[in-house]
C-alpha cells in the first residue's frame, strides 16, 4: 500500500501516472489539476479509470499558494496525515521559443538568422510566467507537503524534468530551441539539489527525472516553418541517440519514470540526482 499525489493529472504523463498507480487497489492516488469537474469527467467515461475507487481529484493551481496549502491540508484528510510519494509533474512548456534559438526572439544586428520579430516584451511575460509555473510553484509544493512526507514510508519527493536543462549535452550538440523553458527546469533541478541537502538527513529522497520524449501533442499546430526547426532538431538527437526510434507514448514513459524513481534511494547516492527514464543521463 502506498500514498501518492501527482500534479497535472488532467493529461499527458500525468494522466498516465494516474492510471499507472491507481492499478494496484491498495494504493491511494491524490491527483491535483487546475479544472476539477473536466478531469472528473474525463475519469468517469475512461473505462479503465471509471470505477477505481482510489483515485482523488482536488483542484489547486500549482501557481495559487493558498490552493495548494488546502490541498494539503485535504490530503492529509484522505491519507490519514502522511504520504509517501509527491509527483511534481505539472509544468508548462514555452511556445516562443520552442522552435527557435533565444536571438531570433530579439531584433539585432548580430543575429544570424535574421530575428522573425522583435519580443522582448513576449520574452519577460513567457519568464515570469514559466518561473511561476516550474519553480516558483514546486518550491512552494514541496514546502507545503514535507510535513506529509515525513510522516510517510517511503519518503520520496520526484520532479518531472528535461534533458534539455543539461548544460552538456546542450554544449556538446548545440541545442539551440527552448531556451527559457530549459532555463527554468534547470532552476527546479538546482532547487530539487538545495531541497536534498537539507532533508537528506531525515530520509527524505529528492529527484528531478527526464521522462524522455514523449508524445504529448506539443507540436500538433505548428507551422511549416517551425516543423522544419523540429526536424533539425531530430536530426540532432538522432546524432546524440542513433537508436532513438520516436517519442515514447505518455504509458511507455510513467511506466519508465516509476521504475527509476522505485530503483532509486538515499543510500544508492541518488539524493539529489538528476536522471533520465533510463535511470542514468542518457536523455534518448
Amino acid at each position: 500500500m502506498a500514498t501518492y499525489v501527482v500534479t497535472g493529472v488532467s493529461r499527458g504523463i500525468g494522466y498516465a501516472f494516474l492510471g499507472l498507480l491507481s492499478r494496484d487497489a491498495n494504493n491511494t492516488i491524490v491527483g491535483l489539476v487546475r479544472n476539477k469537474p473536466t478531469t472528473d469527467k474525463k475519469i468517469s467515461e475512461d473505462p479503465d479509470l471509471k470505477d477505481r475507487t482510489n483515485i482523488h481529484i482536488l483542484e489547486a493551481d500549482v501557481t495559487d499558494y493558498d490552493a495548494l496549502k488546502k490541498a494539503a491540508a485535504d490530503t492529509a484528510e484522505i491519507t490519514g496525515g502522511s504520504l509517501d510519494y509527491l509527483i511534481a509533474n505539472a509544468g508548462l512548456v514555452s511556445p516562443l521559443d520552442a522552435y527557435d534559438p533565444i536571438g531570433l526572439l530579439y531584433d539585432s544586428p548580430c543575429t544570424n538568422p535574421p530575428p522573425r520579430a522583435d519580443k522582448p516584451k513576449e520574452v519577460d511575460e513567457t519568464l515570469k510566467s514559466l518561473f511561476n509555473v516550474n519553480v516558483i510553484g514546486n518550491v512552494h509544493l514541496y514546502h507545503l507537503f514535507l510535513p506529509l512526507i515525513l510522516k510517510g514510508s517511503a519518503k520520496k519527493i520526484i520532479v518531472i524534468s528535461s534533458g534539455l536543462a543539461d548544460a552538456d549535452f546542450t554544449n556538446k550538440y548545440d541545442i539551440e530551441p527552448g531556451s527559457l523553458y530549459s532555463a527554468s527546469k534547470a532552476a527546479m533541478n538546482m532547487i530539487t539539489a538545495k531541497f536534498s541537502a537539507q532533508y537528506k538527513k531525515d530520509g527524505v529522497l529528492f529527484l528531478s527525472i527526464c521522462p524522455g520524449m514523449v508524445e504529448v501533442g506539443h507540436y500538433k499546430d505548428a507551422t511549416p516553418e517551425q516543423l522544419q526547426g523540429v526536424s533539425g532538431l531530430m536530426g540532432k538527437f538522432l546524432e546524440y541517440a542513433p537508436h532513438f526510434k520516436g517519442p515514447d507514448t505518455p504509458e511507455q514513459s510513467a511506466q519508465s519514470v516509476k521504475s527509476v524513481w522505485e530503483n532509486a534511494s538515499i543510500e544508492k547516492g541518488n539524493g539529489g540526482d538528476f536522471l533520465s527514464h533510463y535511470g542514468n543521463k542518457q536523455w534518448l
